[in-house]
C-alpha cells in the first residue's frame, strides 16, 4: 500500500506519552517513515503533561510536519490519552501506538491491509523486545519478556507461526466504528485497559487478530526497579478487569499469584508445622531449578553476565506481578484504594 488513493483509508495514528524524551524521537521518525501515503496519515501525540523536554521536542516535529499533532493530556495516563486522542482522531483506522516502540516502514501498511482483508475489528502483531541499553541486567530483562519462562505463552511476546483469533493484542489496529459501537477505554484502568476494551469488544460480536509477520521494537525497562513496578502495576490491575469482564481471562494471569501465596503460605505454616516448611522448600527448589535451566540455556546464546542477571530478573517478574495481583484481590475485595492508583504514581508508558 505505497500509492495515494481515495481508496485508501486515511490512518490516524494515537502515541500516549509521558517524560519519553530519551526515545519519542526515534519513535516519531520511525512513524514518518511509514510506507504509507502521507498525506493519509496523521499522528496524534497526547502528552501526559511531561517535564522532561518531551512537550518541547514533540512540538518541533509538529511544527515541521503537519502530520503531527500535539494534545494534552491532563489525566497523564494511557486510557485518558487514548480517549483523547479518539475523539480528535479524522481516520478511518486508528492505530495505538507507543513511545518505548520504534516501527518498521512496513508496520502500518501491514497493519491496515491485515485490518481490512480478515475481517477483524482489530489487529495487532508482536513485539520484538530490545534491552534499554548495554548493560548485563537490561540484556537480561529484554531476554525474559521474550521468554516463555518469563511471560508464558503471550503470543505476541514470544511469537507465533501463524495468524490467530485472541482475546487481545498490543498497539492495536481498530476500524473506527469500533468505539461508537462498544464506546472508548476504561479510563479506572490505569494498566491493562487494552486487555478489558479487547474483551468487551469480542462479547459484542467483534474479532481480534493477531498477525504473526507483523513486528515492531519494543525497548523494555532498563534496571530492576523499573520492572518490578512495572509489572507490579500490571498485576494490581488484572483483578479489576476480571471484575468489569466476569471472568479471569488467561490462566497464566493466575500463577504468579499462586506461585507467591504457596510460597508465603508454606513459610508461614512452617514456623508451625515440618511439612509445611518442606512444602514450601520443594516449590522454591522446582522453580530455581526451572530458572537455572533457563539459565544455562541464556549463557551459551547471551553470555555469562547476561545469564547471571537473567537469575535475577525471572523472579523479579513473576514475584512482582503475583504480588500485584494479590493486592488488587485485596483492594477490589475490600473497596480500599492504594496510592498506585494515584495517576501521578503510574508512569503513562506501557
Amino acid at each position: 500500500m505505497t500509492t495515494t488513493s481515495a481508496m485508501t483509508p486515511r490512518v490516524s495514528i494515537i502515541l500516549p506519552c509521558r517524560n519519553e524524551v530519551r526515545y519519542v524521537a526515534a519513535c516519531l521518525d520511525s512513524i514518518l517513515a511509514a510506507a504509507y501515503p502521507p498525506d493519509r496519515l496523521e499522528v496524534l501525540v497526547v502528552d501526559g503533561m511531561s517535564s522532561d523536554g518531551t512537550r518541547k521536542l514533540v512540538a518541533q516535529y509538529a511544527a515541521t510536519n503537519p502530520r503531527v499533532r500535539l494534545l494534552e493530556n491532563p489525566g497523564r495516563i494511557v486510557p485518558t490519552a487514548l480517549n483523547i486522542g479518539i475523539r480528535a482522531a479524522t481516520g478511518d483506522v486508528i492505530i495505538r501506538m507507543d513511545a518505548h516502540v520504534v516501527y518498521p516502514p512496513e508496520y502500518v501498511p501491514q497493519l491496515v491491509t491485515g485490518l481490512l482483508e480478515s475481517g477483524a475489528d482489530n489487529v495487532g502483531g508482536c513485539i520484538v523486545t530490545l534491552p534499554a541499553d548495554g548493560t548485563a541486567v537490561a540484556q537480561a530483562i529484554a531476554v525474559a519478556l521474550g521468554h516463555p519462562f518469563g511471560v508464558g505463552n503471550s503470543h505476541f511476546r514470544i511469537g507465533a507461526k501463524e495468524a490467530r483469533f485472541v482475546d487481545t493484542v498490543p498497539f492495536g489496529c481498530y476500524r473506527r466504528d469500533v468505539f461508537a459501537r462498544i464506546g472508548l477505554f476504561d479510563e479506572e484502568l490505569v494498566r491493562n485497559q487494552d486487555d478489558e476494551f479487547n474483551h468487551r469488544l469480542v462479547r459484542h460480536g467483534g474479532r481480534v487478530r493477531l498477525l504473526p509477520d507483523v513486528r515492531c521494537y519494543y525497548y523494555a525497562r532498563g534496571s530492576l526497579a523499573q520492572l518490578a513496578r512495572m509489572f507490579y502495576q500490571y498485576g494490581a490491575f488484572k483483578p479489576l478487569v476480571a471484575r468489569k469482564v466476569g471472568r479471569i481471562m488467561t490462566v497464566r494471569q493466575l500463577v504468579p499469584a499462586a506461585f507467591v501465596t504457596a510460597l508465603g503460605g508454606a513459610a508461614l505454616a512452617g514456623l508451625f508445622w515440618t511439612p509445611a516448611a518442606l512444602a514450601g522448600a520443594a516449590i522454591a527448589a522446582a522453580y530455581a531449578s526451572g530458572v537455572l535451566a533457563c539459565v544455562l540455556r541464556v549463557a551459551r546464546s547471551h553470555g555469562f553476565r547476561c545469564a547471571v542477571a537473567l537469575a535475577a530478573v525471572f523472579p523479579v517478574v513473576h514475584l512482582s506481578y503475583g504480588i500485584g495481583f494479590l493486592r488488587g484481590l485485596r483492594d477490589g475485595l475490600f473497596g480500599r484504594r492504594g496510592r498506585w492508583r494515584d495517576p501521578a504514581a503510574v508512569p503513562l508508558s506501557r
